[in-house]
C-alpha cells in the first residue's frame, strides 16, 4: 500500500487537523508515514499545504514528486489547481470544496476555475460549508471533506473514526461527536 496525499487550503480551514487525523489512522494500521508542511502564511489567510505520504514499506522522503500524488484534498478550489502538477494524471483524485475562499483581490473567475475541473475525470467537488451548516456541524467542514476523500485515501473508516476520537478527545465529547457526524456526511458524498 502506498498513498501520496497533498492537503491544501487557506490558513484556519483545518488542513493540519485533517493531516493529523489521517496520520493517526495510518499509524494505528501499522503503516509508515512521512509529512511535510508549509504553513508560514496561515495567520494571514495564506496558503497552507501538507505533503502526507503513507506506505506499508519504509518511506525515504517526505516530499511528493511531481506527477505522483494519488490525492489532492483541498479546502479551497483554486488551491487544488495550484498543486495539479503533482497529481498523477492517470489515476489521481481531487477532492475539493466547491466554494471559494476569496482572500485576494484578483481571485480568478469561478467559471474559469470550474472549467478547469470539468475536464478532469477523478474529481469530487462539494459545498462542504453548506453541508456543515445544514447538518449542525458548522465547525467540521474539513472533516466532511476528509470523509469524501476516504475511498481515494484507502484507509478504513473505523480507523479514521477512532483517530478523530483521539485527536479531538481533549476538546470534549460534543466536539468528537460533531466530527464523527461530519465524517459520515462526507463519506456519503464520496460514495
Amino acid at each position: 500500500m502506498k498513498t501520496d496525499i497533498i492537503l491544501c487550503g487557506v490558513g484556519g480551514q483545518g488542513i493540519l487537523s485533517i493531516a493529523t487525523i489521517i496520520g493517526e489512522a495510518a499509524i494505528s494500521e501499522g503503516l509508515y508515514i512521512k509529512q511535510a508542511e508549509v504553513h508560514g502564511m496561515s495567520q494571514r489567510g495564506g496558503d497552507v499545504q501538507s505533503n502526507l505520504r503513507i506506505s506499508s514499506e519504509p518511506i525515504h522522503s517526505d516530499l511528493i514528486p511531481l506527477g505522483s500524488a494519488d490525492v489532492i484534498i483541498s479546502m479551497e478550489p483554486m488551491e487544488a489547481l495550484r498543486y495539479l502538477p503533482y497529481l498523477n494524471k492517470e489515476k489521481g483524485w481531487i477532492i475539493t470544496s466547491s466554494v471559494p475562499f476569496v482572500n485576494i483581490p484578483n481571485y480568478p473567475d469561478m467559471d474559469a476555475v470550474k472549467a478547469e475541473y470539468a475536464g478532469m475525470e477523478h474529481t469530487v467537488a462539494i459545498d462542504i460549508e453548506q453541508l456543515a451548516k445544514d447538518n449542525g456541524v458548522p465547525r467540521s467542514a474539513n472533516v466532511i471533506l476528509l470523509g469524501a476523500a476516504l475511498k481515494a485515501i484507502g484507509l478504513e473508516y473505523d480507523k479514521i473514526e477512532n483517530a478523530i476520537r483521539r485527536v479531538f478527545g481533549r476538546k470534549g465529547e460534543s466536539v468528537v461527536e460533531a466530527n464523527i457526524k461530519a465524517l459520515a456526511i462526507g463519506a456519503k458524498c464520496g460514495e
